[in-house]
């Protein structure tokens, strides 16, 4: 390539990038742009603003700036560690049951052949479409409910005696009861991505010799890679916020027996009246979310990159 070509080039591609930059589009665009800008740095700036003073509903008169006093005393808050603890064992748990359950479910539903197939999978997927709060309604008055709970009904017919779950096994309660609100998502999810499953590669393995066991481990399971991915970064970044099933079910007890940061965060602000320190669990929050996104995102999408 010689000089003039070069020339013309860059002749050429400069008023192209200037054309990009005149674009009406922009103008156009700009509004929105800042306006959701505002919509999130707005609400920031005054909870880093919070953060920052001793401000407490049942004083209104004392407002003076602490630092970051509020940051040391929610971390050495007596909830702070049992609420990561049981933030960890919800997502943890619920992401592990999801997954497992989704792949088994979304698997039989597939290789299986039967009359009302289609009404079985919207039934599958109908809990994701109720409210949490209906849902954990559900499960407190109908299922766990040690008197006229479904639970106590059939603990009575085995002559054993109803168990109070919600008092007794909190957390479980809470797991349980989420995961069922979750795990319709991930089959969802990982039945749409089995329709796209070579059926050929299938037939031929059959051919070969080779089993349901083995179709499954070899050929389902790694089509499934992505999909499963996919659930995993989307449910933990809500799981970590999860509130209604606490608030409506154990009240975050007995104690701090089912209490996760988001309800933490609750107590501090609308029981104990102190903003100043709820803001700071909610800034303490929205790291350890940002934190566990990055980490999604970087793992995720390095395996997706890795797979397209």
């Amino acid at each position: 390539m010689n000089i003039s070509t070069v020339k013309t080039h860059m002749d050429i591609s400069q008023p192209v990038r200037k054309s990009r930059l005149t674009n009406p589009g922009w103008f156009l665009v700009s509004p929105s742009v800042a306006l959701l800008l505002l919509w999130m740095i707005v609400p920031l700036g005054m909870t880093v603003y919070f953060s920052m003073i001793r401000y407490n509903l049942l004083y209104p008169g004392e407002n003076q700036f602490v630092g970051l006093e509020n940051f040391s005393y929610f971390l050495s808050d007596s909830g702070f560690l049992p609420g990561a603890t049981n933030t960890l064992l919800l997502v943890g748990s619920v992401l592990l049951i999801s997954v497992v359950f989704g792949v088994l479910i979304s698997a039989l539903l597939e290789a299986s052949e039967f009359l009302g197939r289609g009404i079985v999978r919207v039934m599958l997927i109908s809990p994701f479409f109720i409210m949490p709060t209906v849902g954990a309604l559900i499960w407190k008055n109908l299922i766990f409910h040690p008197v006229s709970g479904i639970l106590a009904y059939i603990w009575k017919l085995f002559g054993a005696q109803p168990v109070d779950w919600l008092a007794h096994y909190p957390l479980l309660s809470i797991i349980i009861i989420v995961s069922w609100q979750w795990l319709p998502f991930a089959i969802l999810i990982l039945m749409t991505a089995m329709q796209s499953l070579d059926q050929e590669q299938k037939e031929a393995a059959r051919l070969d010799g080779a089993g349901p066991i083995a179709i499954f481990w070899h050929l389902t399971l790694p089509h499934l890679a992505r999909p499963i991915a996919v659930v995993v970064m989307i449910e933990t970044i809500f799981l970590l916020s999860v509130f209604a099933e606490i608030f409506t079910t154990t009240n975050g007890g007995p104690g701090y027996a089912s209490t996760n940061l988001a309800y933490l965060i609750y107590n501090q602000a609308l029981v104990q009246f102190d903003v100043g320190m709820a803001s700071a669990g909610g800034l303490i929050a929205v790291l350890i979310a940002n934190v566990a996104a990055i980490v999604l995102v970087r793992m995720i999408g390095k395996n997706l990159t890795d797979k397209a």
